[in-house]
């Protein structure tokens, strides 16, 4: 009976290793999640949209704050669906405001492709971009 109880243990243990390793390596990965929006040059964008000609203009410090346009500034819970070199798409939930689903294409670290869909303040809203650097933020 003691030996089955020593390889119930190294069992367990070989177990928990295993599980250690796998979220281990699923925090790493997280660290370096979206890693084509750090290639983004920090500065002023403009988004101007494809249909209607309307941009904007915002001060980003980092590439991720494109993912969330119609949701600027909330707290909102990400699912990484791509990843890639050259792309990433993101779904998003903002706990009653809303949702939405965007694809960001990379064609330079001054230019990037957007595509966004998914529902702000009860509308549903779909939009095809493009957000070029044009210059640095002015210190407001």
């Amino acid at each position: 009976m003691v030996s089955m109880s020593n390889e119930r243990y190294r069992f367990l243990g070989k177990g928990l290793a295993a599980l250690a390793c796998v979220i281990g390596g699923a925090v790493a990965a997280q660290g370096v999640q979206l890693a084509m929006l750090d290639r983004l040059a920090p500065g002023l964008w403009e988004v101007r949209m494809r249909e209607g000609g309307q941009a904007d203009r915002i001060c980003l410090d980092n590439g991720r704050r494109l993912i969330q346009l119609r949701h600027p500034n909330l707290t909102c819970r990400q699912f990484v669906i791509e990843d890639g070199p050259s792309a990433v798409t993101v779904h998003y939930t903002c706990p009653g405001q809303g949702s939405g689903r965007t694809h960001l294409r990379f064609e330079t670290p001054r230019l990037v492709q957007i595509e966004s869909s998914g529902l702000s303040a009860r509308l549903p809203f779909d939009f095809a971009a493009e957000a070029r650097r044009v210059g640095d933020c002015s210190a407001s």
